[in-house]
């Protein structure tokens, strides 16, 4: 009689297939994100920084809407509601607030470098309080890539020296990212549908934002097509796509891991700014892109313990 207990081609290639999709899906994540400093530069004269959230959201609803419906609205359980209204307008409103304000007067370095901050808290209390635990890749991997971080922001900050507003801004986007990740997690370990919770999300901080309409008409109607444009692409790519494939990865792994992905926005972004904005990284800039690079494929190593 054949052995029935050994596992088909089928259960071997499931398992192989996931993992491509969840890599497939940080990947588009973290080039996406990376790609949202240089919108939010190109539309930033133009758009004040709630003006540019509400269209950003406004169009990134709409999007979202249409991939709910084809995916099929699940609503969370009833007593998650306010759960997910709150992890709404963290996200969607105050953190884009926060960090438009703070591209105001940083670079996109600098605001990469403190928005960053955001995976190492959230490895810390994931740790904690999810009790993910504390991996050995993730200890050692995600350290390095936050040193390469703070080489980018380093190297791409300005001789006028820090503004403390901006920093502060940038830093409150970095607790809210923190912040919202964790809840998003816990919203998705008690059954939370991923795309469903996304889109209500997005709605309630397109709710959150709409006292800025009278901004955004004004706006609209001055700036030019070209800075329009880019927030409409960041309401369709960054935001609705982006983190659609956000909640895919972080469903299917640890919080810590996979914000520790996101360690590669910074390095990605440099590589977008050289082309499109003709901004040349410094050598200590390639090397912190590399050191991010290299950290955020320790912390997604899986390592075997010894057995005695």
């Amino acid at each position: 009689m054949p052995n029935t207990d050994l596992p088909s081609d089928a259960t071997v290639a499931t398992p192989r297939r996931q993992g491509l999709l969840v890599l497939v899906a940080a990947f588009v994540t973290v080039v996406l994100w990376a790609s949202a400093f240089i919108g939010i530069r190109g539309a930033g004269p133009h758009f004040d920084p709630g003006a540019l959230a509400l269209l950003r959201m406004a169009v990134g609803s709409a999007v979202l809407a249409i991939i709910a419906v084809r995916h099929g609205i699940r609503l969370p359980a009833r007593r998650n509601w306010w759960l997910a209204a709150v992890w709404g307008v963290g996200w969607f409103c105050v953190y884009n607030l926060a960090l438009n304000a703070a591209e105001r007067t940083l670079d996109a370095g600098t605001a990469a470098m403190v928005v960053n901050l955001a995976p190492l808290m959230v490895v810390v209390f994931s740790g904690l309080f999810l009790r993910e635990g504390f991996p050995r890749p993730l200890l050692i991997g995600a350290p390095i890539a936050f040193l390469g971080v703070v080489l980018i922001g380093m190297n791409s900050s300005t001789s006028a020296g820090p503004d403390i507003t901006g920093l502060l801004l940038a830093l409150l986007a970095a607790v809210m990212y923190a912040g919202c990740t964790l809840l998003q997690k816990r919203l998705l370990n008690e059954g939370s549908d991923a795309t469903t919770l996304t889109f209500l999300g997005a709605v309630a901080g397109t709710v959150a934002l709409l006292p800025w309409t009278g901004s955004l008409i004004g706006a609209v109607q001055t700036a030019p097509l070209d800075s329009t444009l880019w927030v409409v692409y960041l309401g369709i790519f960054p935001t609705a796509v982006a983190f659609t494939t956000w909640a895919y990865v972080l469903q299917r792994s640890t919080a810590g891991q996979t914000s520790a992905t996101t360690y590669v926005v910074p390095a990605i972004a440099i590589l977008l700014s050289w082309a499109i904005l003709g901004e040349v990284p410094t050598p200590l800039m390639f090397l912190g892109g590399a050191l991010c690079l290299l950290g955020v494929l320790v912390t997604r190593m899986r390592w075997r313990r010894r057995e005695s």
